[in-house]
C-alpha cells in the first residue's frame, strides 16, 4: 500500500471517527434535554379568559380593562381562548368555534388588531403576571390557508378530499403528521407568537391526538426562545415532561359523582392516592370545577355540582395541583356560555371572588400549596365519615390543614390525628388562632368547610 493509499484510508477514518463522534454528542445533548416548569409558576393559579364573552365589546382593549381586578384577585397566569382568525366554511353557528383556526399567524379581527394584543401582552407582563394562548394543532378551519398553499399538510380520504378528526367536528379538517414539512411550519407559526410578542407559552388543544414526538420537538424550540410554560388539554402522563401541565379530568367527573351521591370522600382519597402513583411529583395538574367545555356543554357550576360548587371550589384551591378559575366563574357565573354566538358573562358581586382571593394569595405566599415538588404532598387523615374529606400539606415550616364535608348533610365528626396537630388561624373567618391537640370534633354544615393555616 502507498502513502497516498494510506494517506486516503487515514482521512476516512478521520472523517468516521468525527461523524460518529458528533452523532453521539447529538443523541446525548437530545437524550438529556428535560425540559422543567418555569420557576415563576411554582406559586401561581391559572384563569380562563374568554375574550368574546368578556365583555360587551368582545376586545383585547376591553379586557385589559379588568386586568386589576385579575391581579387583585391574585391570578398568576392568564389563558387566552384562541386568539386567531375563524374560519368561514362549514361554520358553527354566527361567529364559529374558536378552535377552526383559518391563519396561525394571524389575529381575529374581531378582538382587535396586533398592535392591541401587543399593548396587552405588555400590560399583563407589567403587573407581574404571565400568559398563555390556546393552540389548535390537531386541526385547521376548512378554509386555513394551508389548504391553499400546502394542502398535503392534510390527511386525505380515498377521493382525496379533506375530513374532519371527528365527526361532529364538521368545522375543521385533519392535520397530517407524518408530513415533516407541517410539522415544522407549526412549529414556525408556534415560535412566531413567543418571538414577536413575548408571550409566555401555551394551552394545546386536544393534545393526546398529536404525536408526542412533536410536542417534544416544539418545546425544545419554543425553550430555546425563552422557557415557556406548556399545558396539555390532556389527562394522559405520558405527555409529561413534554408539558409542565395537564388537565385532570378524572377529577372533575369524581367531584360530579360525589355531588350526585354516587361517590365520597373515601373515593376521592383513593383517586388521589393512585394519581400521586402515576404521576411524579414535579408533574403539575390543572384541577378545576368547570372551564369553558364544561360550562357550554354540561352545565354551569350550579347545575352540575348542587350545593357543592363552593365546598369544590376550596377543594381545588387547596390540594396538590393549579386551580383554574374561568372567565366569570368569581362572578357566580350561572348560566351556559353560547360558544358560537355572541352571549357576554354578566358582571356582578359575588361571593366567590374573595373566596378565590383568599385561596390565591395564601397559594402565592404558602409554600405548602405550592405546585408540583415545589409545594408539600397531601398527607390525608381519617375522620372516620366517608362524606368528610381532610388533609394536611406542609413545606418548608409551613402547613395547611383542610377539612371539607362533601355532602349536603350536616355532619358532626370526632377523631385523632397526630398530622393536624399545631396552632392555626382559620383563613376564612376572624376567629382567634386555635391550637389543636389530640382529640378533635367538628360540627360541618351541608357542604361546610374550613382552611386552617400554621401560625408561625
Amino acid at each position: 500500500m502507498n502513502l497516498s493509499v494510506l494517506s486516503r484510508y487515514k482521512y476516512i477514518y478521520f472523517l468516521f471517527f468525527f461523524a460518529l463522534l458528533f452523532g453521539c454528542a447529538k443523541q446525548n445533548q437530545e437524550e438529556t434535554y428535560k425540559p422543567e416548569a418555569p420557576e415563576w409558576s411554582k406559586n401561581v393559579s391559572i384563569y380562563e379568559v374568554n375574550i368574546r364573552q368578556y365583555t360587551e365589546e368582545g376586545t383585547f382593549a376591553a379586557f385589559e380593562k379588568h386586568l386589576p381586578e385579575l391581579k387583585e384577585m391574585g391570578v398568576g397566569i392568564l389563558w387566552l381562548m384562541p386568539i386567531h382568525p375563524i374560519g368561514e366554511v362549514n361554520r358553527k353557528g354566527t361567529l364559529g368555534s374558536y378552535y377552526a383556526v383559518k391563519d396561525y399567524n394571524a389575529i381575529n379581527p374581531e378582538f382587535g388588531t396586533a398592535d392591541d394584543f401587543a399593548r396587552l401582552i405588555n400590560k399583563i407582563h407589567e403587573m407581574g403576571m404571565h400568559v398563555i394562548i390556546d393552540w389548535v394543532a390537531n386541526h385547521t378551519a376548512w378554509d386555513n390557508v394551508w389548504t391553499k398553499t400546502h394542502p398535503e399538510f392534510f390527511n386525505r380520504d380515498s377521493l382525496g378530499n379533506f375530513y374532519p378528526p371527528v365527526p361532529d367536528w364538521h368545522d375543521v379538517i385533519d392535520l397530517n403528521y407524518d408530513n415533516s414539512e407541517m410539522q415544522t411550519a407549526m412549529i414556525s407559526a408556534m415560535s412566531y407568537w413567543v418571538k414577536t410578542f413575548n408571550i409566555d407559552g401555551y394551552r394545546c388543544d386536544v393534545a393526546s391526538m398529536v404525536p408526542v414526538e412533536f410536542w417534544m420537538k416544539a418545546r425544545k424550540a419554543l425553550d430555546s426562545i425563552k422557557p415557556v410554560f406548556m399545558l396539555a388539554e390532556a389527562n394522559e402522563s405520558y405527555l409529561h415532561p413534554a408539558f409542565d401541565m395537564t388537565y385532570d379530568w378524572p377529577l372533575l367527573h369524581l367531584q360530579n359523582e360525589i355531588a350526585q351521591g354516587k361517590k365520597n370522600a373515601d373515593d376521592l382519597v383513593n383517586y388521589l392516592e393512585e394519581e400521586q402513583k402515576e404521576y411524579r411529583h414535579e408533574d403539575y395538574r390543572m384541577v378545576f370545577t368547570t372551564n369553558h367545555d364544561e360550562n357550554s356543554w354540561n352545565g354551569t357550576v350550579f347545575e352540575r355540582l348542587d350545593g357543592g360548587a363552593e365546598a369544590f371550589d376550596i377543594l381545588c384551591g387547596t390540594i396538590s395541583g393549579m386551580p383554574l378559575i374561568y372567565s366569570g366563574q368569581e362572578a357566580g357565573l350561572n348560566k351556559r356560555l353560547n360558544f358560537f354566538e355572541k352571549d357576554p358573562i354578566e358582571w356582578k358581586e359575588h361571593r366567590f371572588r374573595k373566596i378565590f382571593e383568599r385561596l390565591n394569595m395564601l397559594k402565592l405566599r404558602n409554600h405548602a400549596l405550592w405546585n408540583g415538588k415545589y409545594g408539600g404532598k397531601m398527607e390525608f387523615i381519617n375522620t372516620n365519615n366517608e362524606n368528610v374529606f381532610s388533609f394536611v400539606r406542609v413545606k418548608d415550616g409551613d402547613k395547611v390543614f383542610v377539612i371539607i364535608n362533601l355532602s349536603g348533610n350536616e355532619q358532626k365528626i370526632t377523631f385523632a390525628s397526630n398530622a393536624a396537630t399545631g396552632r392555626y388561624k382559620n383563613l376564612f373567618s376572624k376567629e382567634d388562632t386555635i391550637e389543636f391537640l389530640g382529640e378533635l370534633k367538628f360540627d360541618l354544615k351541608p357542604w361546610g368547610y374550613k382552611v386552617f393555616v400554621k401560625v408561625h
